[in-house]
Parts: structure tokens; C-alpha cells; sequence
């Protein structure tokens, strides 16, 4: 299986999925139609389906134009957002499992948070994870459906896959979050270091997709809530007094959601 970025918009992110045996593909998140199907066209591939991790608007917009053009692709998203995708076909909920060709398999991970029927697709066998506003490089979506404590749990499940699953998300935020990271914990060697390293891709417009589970163990605040200077920062500009993961989240969230 190969997979292709395939920047959209300003700052997000569609994804081809390829299964080189069968030139069949899956879509991730197609926000606009024009530069998924300029991808189709030169990979020479026919879309089989469109993974959609959640039903917001730049996340999908592209889906009709792909569905008319492939009649017969399925439109995957959570069984809560029907309706809130546009051509959807399948209704899937935690654990399902989705099939394109005979090189892509897919299992379905229920990540509510960001919103309420946000979902993440898991690639096993390709040691790769599709996590649309959930899981970012170095950070997390905002909440517009969930709770602190659904987001938390979320990204706690994500960050428990194997530590060498590469992650793909929805945007190119990698730099913006690891400077909030760099405020929250700024002992931290391996932010820097990531920082470092982000910087000379960006600089060479090359995206940040691709990154590891291990990556966001050592550097992505939200999931650290549980080391000393995390929780000492969010508690000092939070003002909150718990030492409980999901309030630290809660503490961070609500500093960068003011930045």
C-alpha cells in the first residue's frame, strides 16, 4: 500500500490510499474535490472509497464531486453523522473493519471529542493511522461536541497504539503546536529538538505528516498530563487546582484555545 498527501485548502490535508495490486484507493478526508482527483488521475488508480473523519465542512466538501465521478465508491463515515455527510453510504462505529483492494484494511476507532462522531481509521498492517482533528502533531483538536473527558480518553486510546504507527492528521499545524508545547514544558529536549527538525522541512515545504506515536509520547502536551512541569504549567495558567489527567487536558485546552 502507498499512501499520498494531498494538501488542500490552506492548511489541511486529503489522503490517497493506494493498493498497488489493484490501482483501487480510499480517500481520507477529501475537503476540496479538484486536488484529490488531480491525485487519481496521476496515480492512474479508480476510488474505491471516501473516509470521512468527521462531518466538518473542510473535511468533505469534496466528497460529491468524487462520488459522481466514481459511482461506485462507498462514503464512510460514523452511524451519528448521518446527514452531516454528504453522499455517505456507510455507518460504521467502533471496531468495524473497511477493505479497499487487497492491500488496505482498515479498522475503525470511535474518538469522540472534537466532535461527536469523530472517528479515526487504524491500518494495522501498514503501521499507520488516519486521525483526521483528533490527534494533531504535537497537539489536538479543539472541542465543539465532546467533552474534556471524551477528548482526553480519545487521544489516550490513540497514543496507546503501537509507538511506531504513523500518524496522519487533518491540518499542518506541527509548528504553531510545538511552540505551545515549548511553553508548556520547556525542559523538554525532545521538543526542541522536534522543533528543530520541523522547522527544516517547513522551510523546504515539505509537510509534517508521517509522524509517529512515539513522537507524541515525548513531545504532544495533551497527552503528557501526567509529568511534573505539564501539570505545574497548566495548573499556573489555568488556574485549576486538580492534579486528575483529564483536568490538566481540560487546563491546556482551554490555554491554547486562548491563544
Amino acid at each position: 500500500m502507498r499512501i499520498v498527501t494531498v494538501p488542500c485548502r490552506s492548511d489541511n490535508y486529503a489522503y490517497l490510499l493506494i493498493c498497488e495490486e489493484t490501482k483501487k484507493a480510499a480517500v481520507v478526508d477529501p475537503s476540496e474535490a479538484a486536488p484529490v482527483l488531480a491525485a487519481i488521475d496521476a496515480a492512474g488508480v479508480t476510488c474505491a472509497a471516501i473516509w470521512n473523519t468527521h462531518h466538518h465542512y473542510d473535511h468533505i466538501e469534496g466528497n460529491e464531486a468524487i462520488a459522481k465521478k466514481f459511482s461506485e465508491c462507498e462514503v464512510v463515515g460514523h452511524k451519528s453523522d448521518r446527514g452531516r455527510i454528504p453522499s455517505q453510504t456507510s455507518y460504521v462505529g467502533d471496531g468495524d473493519e473497511l477493505t479497499v483492494g487487497t492491500q488496505i484494511r482498515a479498522r475503525v476507532l470511535f474518538n469522540p471529542g472534537h466532535t461527536a462522531g469523530a472517528i479515526s481509521y487504524f491500518l494495522e498492517s501498514s503501521s499507520a493511522v488516519f486521525t483526521g482533528d483528533t490527534l494533531f502533531a504535537a497537539g489536538c483538536g479543539r472541542l465543539f461536541e465532546g467533552t474534556t473527558e471524551q477528548m482526553h480518553a480519545s487521544l489516550t486510546s490513540l497514543t496507546e497504539l503501537p509507538p511506531a504507527t504513523r500518524v496522519y492528521c487533518g491540518h499542518e499545524y506541527t509548528e504553531s503546536n510545538l511552540r505551545f508545547a515549548a511553553a508548556v514544558e520547556p525542559d523538554n529536549v525532545a521538543i526542541a529538538e522536534r522543533i528543530a527538525a520541523v522547522e527544516g522541512k517547513r522551510a523546504e515545504g515539505i509537510d509534517t505528516m508521517g509522524f509517529s506515536v512515539a513522537d507524541e509520547l515525548a513531545t504532544n502536551v495533551f497527552v503528557r498530563t501526567d509529568m511534573a512541569q505539564v501539570r505545574e504549567s497548566a495548573r499556573r495558567e489555568s488556574g485549576i487546582t486538580s492534579t486528575e489527567p483529564s483536568e490538566i487536558f481540560a487546563g491546556l485546552r482551554a490555554w491554547k484555545d486562548r491563544l
